[in-house]
């Protein structure tokens, strides 16, 4: 008989012999009368004594019963009082949750989750790390990952976070669109000056537009590249300081449409893509924190997801 199967028949003889009975004993502890029986009478024969004196009225310790229970009283007592720690820890979930982010989803969707959810949840710390190319999120020492749906793996729980469509926007300082045109046309940016970004140690995407089913695809010059990120910011300044045109988020690109410091380049062409993930490993039970996370942005309200990924 293994650990688990004996600790299993010897919390079946405490609740009969407390109870004084199986079927008391079985309102007791949520089990069935035959099933305690056949636990004491599989304990009973693995030890080889008679733990319980049984009459069509009564079932009391025998005095081997009677020392036994004594003894497993404190240990038991101290078993419930571990549960109890166990039980505490779910409910109010403490410790450390790390995630990886791209740069855009910590600039543009855990502003609006993670103070809400940090002062509902006071006991965890949150870390996160941000990142832009995939990554083995334990292997990265990372409870979790946010990414977009073409660079999730197939073995990876994925769960809605954050707005559920999403637009790429070009933009440009109406100075810049004053002295050199306004495209009307995807292709009208070969003859402009564009501030481009990549991936590292990856090469430089073209520009991919999308209208009533069409889609083109450009690969405009460019006075400035940087790798994406950490350097966005830098094109959007240049954008701004009237040095070209930028594609990137919309919501990023957001403040400075509302003061006027960026205008608008070929908005019906900009192309929608679905919103970000929550991802992380489904082999194995999520850790408190991580449970606390997944459980709040959950119950948070999103738009309609271009795709199901749930859980």
């Amino acid at each position: 008989m293994n650990s688990a199967s004996r600790l299993s028949d010897l919390n079946a003889f405490v609740a009969v012999a407390r109870a004084g009975g199986f079927r008391e004993g079985a309102r007791a502890s949520g089990m069935s009368a035959s099933g305690l029986s056949e636990a004491v009478r599989r304990l009973e024969a693995q030890l080889g004594v008679r733990l319980l004196n049984r009459t069509t009225r009564s079932t009391v310790p025998t005095e081997v019963g009677k020392d036994l229970l004594e003894r497993l009283g404190p240990a038991l007592t101290e078993m419930e009082a571990a549960l109890d720690v166990v039980n505490r820890f779910r409910d109010r979930p403490a410790g450390t949750l790390r995630l990886n982010v791209p740069v855009s989803a910590a600039r543009l969707v855990l502003p609006a989750i993670v103070p809400p959810f940090l002062a509902t949840y006071p006991d965890i710390r949150l870390e996160v790390i941000t990142e832009e190319s995939f990554v083995d999120v334990l292997a990265a020492g990372c409870d979790a990952g946010i990414r977009y749906e073409e660079r999730l793996e197939q073995d990876m729980i994925a769960v809605p976070i954050g707005p559920r469509e999403q637009r790429f926007a070009t933009a440009a300082s109406p100075a810049y669109l004053d002295t050199h045109g306004r495209p009307e046309h995807p292709r009208d940016l070969l003859g402009h000056a564009c501030l481009r970004t990549r991936f590292a140690k990856r090469t430089m995407a073209p520009w991919e537009f999308e209208r009533d089913g069409e889609v083109v695809r450009v690969d405009p010059p460019a006075p400035l590249t940087v790798v994406a990120g950490g350097g966005a910011d830098l094109v959007v300044e240049a954008a701004v300081a009237g040095i070209g045109i930028v594609s990137l988020f919309e919501d990023w690109l957001r403040p400075y449409f509302d003061r006027g410091a960026l205008e608008r380049v070929l908005e019906p062409w900009w192309q929608r893509f679905s919103g970000p993930f929550l991802y992380y490993p489904g082999h194995r039970l999520a850790p408190a924190p991580l449970r606390a996370f997944i459980d709040f942005i959950k119950a948070r309200p999103h738009d309609t997801p271009l795709r199901a990924a749930v859980e």
